[in-house]
């Protein structure tokens, strides 16, 4: 099956095929554990059972995608030694501590907090299983923040010096943490976490109110999740302008790979909308551009120049075609979720924002968008940045172990097989979870684990409340 690829591509394919099913989860949990923590708060401060019943809802199926991206995150990580180690040695003394800190600050308070949080309200009290609630959405955006330290490091590396093994070793860490791309990544994947968790509740409350219009909690999902989606989407663009004028600054050819550049343009470059990379010719076949506006974008002038790729030596071009399409579809996705926004805005605006069965299944139809958005928005930071693991400093073919090619290719089907199998039952779970409405009878304020003794002692008492209610009604039949 793989018998005409190198080790090099098969242990690429891999992390790629192993990172794209990481990804999709932490984007689902940070945004997830946020919008809990905005019920639980909601729900302490107005004891509106509506919320109650959305966070008991939303809990569980946070719980099984926190926890299959843990374990999808532990076996991408375990490749740094396996197929990548001269990379891990190469980068281990400024990554390591990074990636250390990411685990001991954000995913060990993630943890502490999580069993409270899901089943700790009667236990603790309100107000401390509150502040759990908040850790645990805390701890989701403090490892974001180190993990995207660490991608945007590879990126953009500052702060460092190469020592006469050729290792990258810390001279300022306050730059190596704080390197000059990490804001921009930041804010853009958190953004995009809050409005993929935002078309997710969407879909769900759009689903349940095609079947029961006047449901309260599907109307309240489906409020929330366009007022968030009317909030980040246009905040997304914002930031997309920002983080693209910054990659420009720091990464110029995988801006020329995104926009298809592959000539320079010296009195303004066009907005190329569509078209056919063709790599052999170095051309974009059958394009469908505007004049000028590429400049206007990247340098905001219509006559600004741009320079193209070839400038670049071919060695160091990005594959160009993966790139140009990844970022489109990101760039398409993103203009549909505002789409989305401005239509769910202009109907409550009209007070018809539960009427409109359209504007219903438009919201069912986007609500895995946005993990794809987020799939080739990642798509287009990491094969930009190619041929290179260290940006212009560490090419990817010398990062790579000395592994033959049938071992990374048996250890890749083994993770396609399992990964499916795992990960399709898990999302098969969190699906059925969401077919079913929040209702008033399935929540429990204990809603945790009972011991068996704690249920004898429940079914004593309740024995008990009831022999006491027998003998008050008919306590004259015994004297």
């Amino acid at each position: 099956m793989f018998e005409s690829f190198n080790a090099e591509t098969l242990a690429r394919m891999q992390f790629a095929f192993t990172v794209s099913f990481h990804i999709i989860f932490p984007a689902f949990s940070i945004g997830l554990a946020s919008y809990l923590a905005v019920l639980n708060g909601m729900w302490l401060k107005t004891h509106d059972k509506t919320y109650l019943f959305l966070f008991n809802y939303w809990k569980k199926i946070f719980a099984v995608a926190f926890g299959m991206g843990v374990v999808s995150g532990i076996v991408m990580s375990y490749q740094f030694g396996t197929n990548w180690s001269v990379f891990s040695d190469k980068t281990g003394p400024v990554l390591g501590p990074l990636m250390a800190y990411e685990v001991l600050s954000a995913f060990f308070l993630e943890a502490g907090f999580l069993g409270i949080a899901l089943f700790g309200r009667e236990r603790v009290g309100d107000k401390l299983h509150m502040f759990a609630v908040c850790m645990v959405a805390f701890g989701t955006l403090m490892s974001a923040t180190w993990i995207l330290s660490v991608n945007s490091w590879m990126q953009t590396p500052a702060g460092y010096s190469i020592n006469e093994l050729g290792q990258f070793v810390p001279e300022d860490w306050m730059q190596i943490v704080f390197n000059p791309s990490f804001p921009y990544r930041l804010v853009h994947m958190v953004v995009a976490a809050f409005l993929t968790t935002a078309l997710v509740v969407g879909a769900v409350g759009a689903l349940h109110l095609l079947r029961r219009k006047a449901d309260v909690a599907a109307r309240r999902m489906f409020s929330m999740a366009m007022g968030m989606l009317m909030i980040a989407a246009p905040l997304q663009i914002v930031v997309g302008d920002f983080h693209g004028l910054n990659t420009l600054e720091h990464q110029p050819a995988k801006v020329m790979a995104m926009e298809g550049h592959y000539d320079s343009h010296p009195e303004g470059a066009p907005l190329i909308l569509f078209g056919i990379p063709n790599p052999e010719q170095k051309t974009i076949d059958y394009a469908i551009q505007i004049p000028k506006v590429s400049s206007l974008i990247l340098k905001h002038d219509l006559n600004a120049p741009l320079a193209g790729l070839d400038t670049i030596a071919d060695e160091d071009e990005p594959p160009v075609a993966i790139v140009f399409w990844s970022f489109r579809i990101m760039v398409a996705l993103g203009f549909a979720m505002l789409g989305l926004a401005v239509w769910s805005f202009w109907r409550r605006m009209r007070g018809k924002l539960y009427d409109d069965d359209w504007l219903k299944r438009a919201a069912i139809v986007m609500g895995p968008m946005g993990f794809v958005a987020v799939l080739a928005g990642w798509v287009t930071t990491e094969v930009g940045r190619q041929p290179f693991t260290v940006y212009g400093l560490l090419r990817t073919s010398d990062s790579l172990a000395p592994i033959a090619a049938p071992a990374v290719a048996v250890s890749l089907i083994a993770f396609i097989v399992v990964y499916f199998f795992v990960f399709g039952a898990g999302t098969y779970y969190i699906l059925r979870l969401m077919n079913k409405l929040p209702k008033a009878s399935g929540v429990d304020m204990n809603d945790g684990p009972i011991r068996t003794a704690e249920k004898q002692v429940i079914e004593t008492i309740d024995i008990t409340h009831t022999d006491h209610k027998s003998d008050g009604q008919g306590g004259n039949h015994g004297i």
